[in-house]
Formats: structure tokens, C-alpha cells, sequence
């Protein structure tokens, strides 16, 4: 049977039908796909584990969520009984025509609130969502990322969105480590600077490696995060980001020296550190985005003041 029963004796549906092992392999069989480590693609093929992921996301039903490498379509059946849209970013074009047709035959009567994009999930910009739902862009982010460019692809969401205010992403459990670490741990470092410029994130649990396929080598980490206000009203991001890039250029040399090159000279980055309040002396995993962002700000005065230090490229991750 189905159908099970409550204590009182009333009927309960069973939760809706996801994505099995066999499904997932059959629907790979289907498209002659194979898994490929250039896209880092890993499908989940328990169930169970989707219905943990949807869970920790804390949908409420009306949002528009973000899926970014839906693959097979596992997590976004999971996503559509939760939610009033998705849109899935798939970069495979033979994932991407599929998972309509998956869709449409599991969820007939959830087809209709999904927005497939054939698309490099790093070239989305906020008019990618212009003409889906009510064009103000996502509002969750919840997604299966592929290990190799997971955190290029969180930061750049983060910066094109303004619309999300939360999200929940599975990524290499070594990845969530360093997005939630703090300052002074040995993982501290870029991602966990950059991600705390505008959200707070928060290990949500680790997910083991048999729920995929292929397994990958190590486990994977769940990552829960809420936005909120950037770390400085009057300072850009790419201001910051420039020099958070340049502070851990080289991590085991003090601000002092890390800092020169944007300075203009290492006398100029001790002048600026002082002014910030921060010891030349001490290497940047000992800051916060705080320190991060008076340093940025030292800098901006130094510069108005007198010859400015060469602006370094901003990178979305080291």
C-alpha cells in the first residue's frame, strides 16, 4: 500500500516520488551520458538525502530558488514541491534538454514553474532572471555545486543578486570548511573573507559519499548561509576584494609586505595599517572583513592624499 496511516486512523500521502539510483542511471543510459570531471559532475541518488537538502533550505513555498547544476534532475523535483519557481542553470546542453522531460513526467503538475538556462552558471548576469517570475531575480540559492568551481560560482551569485537572501549549497566538505571558517584557523583564508563581506555561513552537516555517482574521493559539506548587509556602506566590494586578494598573496609574509605592492612602497602599507588600527606585523588570516575593510578604506585616504599604488586584479578565488 501507498497510503499509511496516522494514529487517529487518516490517510497519509507518501512523499512525492523522487530521483533513485535506478532512475538516475537509466535517464544517463537514455542520453548516453557519462559523468565527467571536466563539469564535476557527481549526481546524488538517494532520495533521502534530497529531502534532507530541501529541509535545511527552509523554503516556505512562495520563493523563487536557484539551482545551479541540476544534472539529472534529482534535487530539482525535490525543489519544485517546495517552492513557487526554479531556475536551473545546467552548463551540459544534454542535461539541460532533458530535465524538462524529466520534469514533465514526475511532476506534471509542477512543469509549468521551472525556467531551464543552458548556461555557465559564471556567466549569469542579474538580466539572465529578467523575464522569469517577477523579474526582481532569485531569492534562494540551493544547489548541488561541482567541486572545481564552487566558490567562484557562490561569490559571483552573491555579487550579481542582490535579490538572494539565503541559500544552502553542497560543496567538497574541505570547500565548507574554508567558506565558514573564522579568523586565526589555519583554513582561513579567501573564500571564508569574501563570503563574510555580505552573508553570514554556517556548516549545515556533511554528506557521505556513497549517496553519489560516481563516489567522489571525499565527503561533501552543507553550507547554509543568510544575507546581510555589506561589510561597508562607503567602500566598493572590489575596493575590499583588492586588497583581501593582495593580503593573502603570500601567507606567510606579515601585511606589511603583502600590502607593498598596492601601497606603493612597504613604508606606504605600514603608513596605511597604522592608520587602520591594524599591526603591520600580523599576516591576514588574523583579520576579520572588518580589518579588511579599514585597511581599504586607509588605503583610499592614503591614495587622495598623495601618489597612488598600482590597483591589483580582483580575483573571484584563490
Amino acid at each position: 500500500m501507498s497510503d499509511q496511516h496516522s494514529p487517529q486512523g487518516r490517510p497519509q500521502q507518501s512523499p512525492p516520488q523522487l530521483l533513485s539510483a535506478a532512475h538516475v542511471r537509466a535517464l544517463a543510459d537514455q542520453l548516453g551520458v557519462r559523468p565527467t570531471k571536466q563539469w564535476g559532475q557527481n549526481f546524488v541518488i538517494d532520495p533521502n538525502t534530497i529531502r534532507r537538502i530541501v529541509s535545511l533550505a527552509d523554503l516556505d513555498g512562495s520563493e523563487h530558488v536557484l539551482e545551479v547544476g541540476p544534472g539529472l534532475g534529482s534535487l530539482t523535483l525535490g525543489l519544485l514541491d517546495e517552492s513557487a519557481l526554479v531556475s536551473a542553470v545546467e552548463i551540459d546542453p544534454k542535461l539541460a534538454g532533458q530535465l524538462a522531460e524529466t520534469v514533465q513526467r514526475f511532476r506534471p503538475e509542477r512543469a509549468a514553474n521551472l525556467r531551464v538556462m543552458e548556461q555557465d552558471a559564471l556567466k549569469l548576469t542579474p538580466e539572465s532572471f529578467a523575464e522569469f517570475g517577477d523579474g526582481a531575480g532569485p531569492e534562494v540559492l540551493v544547489a548541488n555545486l561541482p567541486y572545481n568551481v564552487a566558490v567562484p560560482v557562490v561569490l559571483h551569485l552573491l555579487q550579481i543578486l542582490p535579490s538572494l537572501r539565503k541559500g544552502l549549497v553542497m560543496v567538497q566538505d574541505e570547500v565548507a570548511d574554508r567558506l565558514c571558517a573564522g579568523p586565526g584557523s589555519k583554513i582561513y583564508g579567501v573564500p571564508s573573507v569574501k563570503a563574510a563581506w555580505d552573508t553570514n555561513m554556517r556548516k549545515a552537516g556533511v554528506v557521505g559519499k556513497r549517496v553519489f555517482w560516481p563516489e567522489p574521493r571525499i565527503s561533501s559539506g552543507l553550507v547554509r548561509f543568510d544575507r546581510r548587509a555589506e561589510a561597508s556602506a562607503e567602500l566598493s566590494r572590489e575596493e575590499v576584494f583588492a586588497v583581501i586578494d593582495a593580503a593573502f598573496a603570500t601567507r606567510r609574509k606579515t601585511l606589511r609586505a603583502c600590502l607593498a605592492g598596492i601601497a606603493g612602497s612597504p613604508t606606504r602599507a605600514e603608513a596605511v595599517l597604522r592608520a587602520a588600527g591594524v599591526d603591520p606585523s600580523v599576516r591576514g588570516e588574523t583579520l576579520g572583513i572588518s580589518g579588511f575593510t579599514a585597511i581599504a578604506a586607509a588605503l583610499r585616504d592614503a591614495a587622495s592624499s598623495g601618489p597612488a599604488g598600482a590597483v591589483p586584479h580582483v580575483s573571484d578565488e584563490k
